[in-house]
């Protein structure tokens, strides 16, 4: 442990007063100082983590504990890339006396899977970067001084799994939810594997994925006070790509969410804001007091389709058809329609159907959002979309394969949702988190005895940690991992 720390005294210092000399030399070159005392600090820091490694292996060799069960097979020296570097460090493998099984105790004791290259820092920022910009730039925000290849955020990222929102230990009490949901289009280069993706009679690849997006909401509220901008009020995010069946896993979970996070009872009406489309009608099966509202954007993109051909009265016949979807029957709409049609060509009767069609088909959702009623405001699903999902994957010239574009899906909205990428590498050994949430339990208890032995009149345990010599407490902690594994 102490072999880096001897080593910075000799060489380290050296090279940082060289470092100093240099710049007095060359006062402009700031920069230059900077970056040279950072690697040195740097340097010696991985030597120091690495020296921390190395010492925890040969406690657990030299334990009597150890001895019982496992026998010493060979030492390996390993690289292990952190967040500032990598290091290098011996570790010993062990054969099991009895089950013959070999391992490293080193990396059991560390929580290190089989074959990791990184420890679960550089992972987090890794992630941190690629959720923003792309594979590359995440591979070489991993580290300071190194990085990993695009190939390996990829292939991270594939085998992701996301953690859901904790349970509240009470319910928010609101008077309106709202639920917005809508679907970006992301250009595939394969689905699972290149080559895959055929094209038609036509010749044409139908070489995109939905990646749908739903999120809910307590409303809206100014940005700050006075200001024409509005933010949504405690925002939850859902996403990735759901097809077929699978659209009913997404509003399970939203459904979950909502259920374990408001009581219901208090709940006037759940909005839900969105196109109409199909996959988006499976919320109704979920048992939630659900009330569709027709988004304004689509519903405006149709108005406008019908009405373009009219020219100069185009506004004033959007505006007939929107006073007809608020105060008419659906018969009384289609006989405006029909109104609408007679100055039509050829040419716009077919837009004037889809449009016709589209409105009557969600016409209860339509006449909510022309009838504005109490606790209805605007849709924002189209501006959600650019900033969650489509800036990262689809507003450049980008190419994905369906698993990959569900798990940066899923992982957009975990950093809209606030979500610690720290966390979310932790998450991916939960099974781990726990057998170590044991080890403190049983740690804490030995050294809870230390204490009744040698401080009869008790302290509290965070005295207790700086009561006990450093090296008492690491042999007792190798003690209580060894009798763990």
């Amino acid at each position: 442990m102490y072999k880096s720390i001897h080593q910075f005294c000799e060489n380290g210092i050296i090279n940082l007063d060289n470092i100093c000399a240099g710049f007095f030399e060359d006062p402009e070159n700031i920069a230059g100082f900077v970056n040279g005392v950072k690697d040195e600090v740097l340097k010696f820091a991985c030597e120091y983590i690495s020296d921390a490694f190395e010492e925890m292996d040969v406690r657990i060799r030299q334990s009597p504990l150890r001895a019982n069960d496992w026998v010493i097979v060979r030492r390996d020296t390993k690289p292990l890339l952190t967040s500032i570097g990598e290091i290098r460090f011996q570790k010993t493998l062990y054969k099991h006396r009895r089950t013959k099984e070999r391992t490293y105790l080193l990396d059991r004791m560390l929580g290190i899977e089989e074959g990791a290259r990184m420890t679960e820092d550089a992972e987090a920022q890794m992630l941190e970067e690629a959720v923003q910009t792309s594979y590359r730039k995440g591979g070489e925000a991993a580290s300071i001084l190194g990085d990993v290849s695009k190939g390996t955020v990829k292939n991270r990222l594939h085998k992701l799994e996301i953690s859901k929102a904790e349970i509240p230990e009470e319910k928010k009490q609101v008077e309106y939810l709202y639920i917005d949901a809508d679907e970006d289009h992301v250009p595939l280069q394969f689905f699972k594997k290149k080559g895959d993706i055929k094209p038609d009679s036509k010749g044409r690849k139908y070489n995109n994925v939905q990646v749908k997006l739903v999120y809910v909401y307590e409303g809206i509220e100014p940005e700050s006070p006075g200001s024409d901008r509005y933010r949504l009020i405690n925002p939850h995010y859902f996403s990735g790509v759901y097809e077929g069946k699978e659209n009913e896993t997404l509003w399970n979970e939203v459904a979950e969410y909502i259920e374990g996070h408001y009581d219901l009872e208090n709940v006037r009406k759940i909005y839900l804001n969105a196109d109409g489309g199909g996959w988006i009608k499976g919320i109704h099966r979920n048992g939630l007091p659900i009330t569709e509202v027709l988004d304004e954007y689509h519903l405006n993109k149709y108005l406008t389709k019908m009405t373009s051909h009219l020219y100069d009265s185009a506004d004033d016949g959007k505006q007939i058809l929107r006073n007809s979807i608020r105060d008419d029957t659906k018969t009384g709409f289609k006989a405006v329609v029909e109104q609408i049609r007679s100055y039509a060509g050829d040419e716009d009767l077919k837009r004037i159907k889809e449009g016709e069609n589209y409105i009557t088909g969600n016409w209860m959702a339509a006449k909510i959002r022309m009838q504005k009623k109490t606790g209805v405001i605007g849709s924002s699903t189209e501006g959600h979309i650019s900033h969650v999902l489509a800036s990262r994957m689809s507003s450049r010239p980008l190419g994905w394969c369906k698993t990959g574009a569900d798990r940066m899906g899923k992982l957009r909205a975990y950093y809209w949702n606030g979500g610690n990428m720290l966390d979310l590498v932790r998450y991916q050994k939960h099974w781990r988190e726990e057998k170590r949430t044991e080890k403190k339990v049983y740690l804490s208890e030995i050294l809870r005895s230390f204490e009744r032995q040698h401080a009869p009149n008790g302290k509290y345990y965070d005295k207790l940690q700086h009561s006990i010599p450093a090296q008492t407490r690491k042999t007792l902690a190798i003690r209580g991992n060894l009798l763990l594994q």
